[in-house]
């Protein structure tokens, strides 16, 4: 799968020039370079200097794209949003079903963060201490859970879902289910993290699911 270039508002956007492709690209080279090392050494240990080296760019170059190391964690907010995206185009062009499409965006969301259970314990790190991070990280959820709503909506317009519960209501229960995953994986001895996450899925969805749907065709 290629990566996912996170230039701003790129699910929108129109399609990049070259000179814009190559700002977007370098751009992503320095997120990747970053979270590899935040996972290698922590985030705290890791310096500006790391991250350009491992990019392969100068010093001034990171600033042209990030004020400084926590800056960097804002381009996963992105990168997330344009996962949800990517579901919401899947699901509404009839590529995948609503459900489909929400397991495929269950699997994706933690792929970053989850390199590395050290990486995703220097996040929460993070997370917890500095308050321009932790508010970046909760404007990208708020949005997530909206773009969620609308799959959850064409879900249960599917008869899919259940109709039972707001669709916004469904949207923060995945939310929290999936991060209850990755972070109970990051406490336990390192293990695969896809297999918990498929069988995560499976045990949310019946919360989520049309039980009605599910009952006729079992009687049918």
């Amino acid at each position: 799968m290629s990566p996912i270039l996170i230039s701003p508002n790129s699910s929108a956007a129109a399609p990049l020039g070259r000179r814009q492709r190559r700002r977007a690209e370098t751009r992503e080279r320095i997120f990747r370079a970053a979270l590899g090392l935040f996972a290698e050494h922590g985030f705290t240990a890791t310096t500006v200097e790391q991250i350009t080296e491992a990019a392969d760019v100068g010093k001034g170059t990171f600033f042209n794209y990030f004020r400084n190391k926590e800056d960097v964690l804002g381009a996963l907010a992105e990168v997330q949003l344009d996962k949800y995206a990517h579901a919401i185009q899947a699901a509404e062009s009839g590529a995948l079903s609503p459900r489909q499409a929400l397991r495929e965006l269950w699997l994706r969301l933690p792929e970053e963060p989850g390199r590395s259970q050290a990486l995703v314990r220097s996040l929460m790190v993070v997370f917890l201490t500095s308050q321009a991070v932790r508010e970046k990280m909760s404007r990208g959820l708020e949005q997530g859970r909206g773009m969620l709503a609308r799959l959850f909506t064409r879900a249960q317009e599917r008869g899919e879902a259940r109709r039972d519960r707001r669709p916004l209501e469904l949207a923060l229960s995945f939310q929290q289910k999936l991060l209850g995953t990755v972070l109970v994986w990051t406490i336990n001895p390192p293990v695969p993290l896809k297999p918990l996450l498929e069988a995560s899925f499976e045990d949310f969805w019946p919360g989520a699911g049309n039980t009605d749907a599910r009952g006729r065709k079992e009687r049918h």
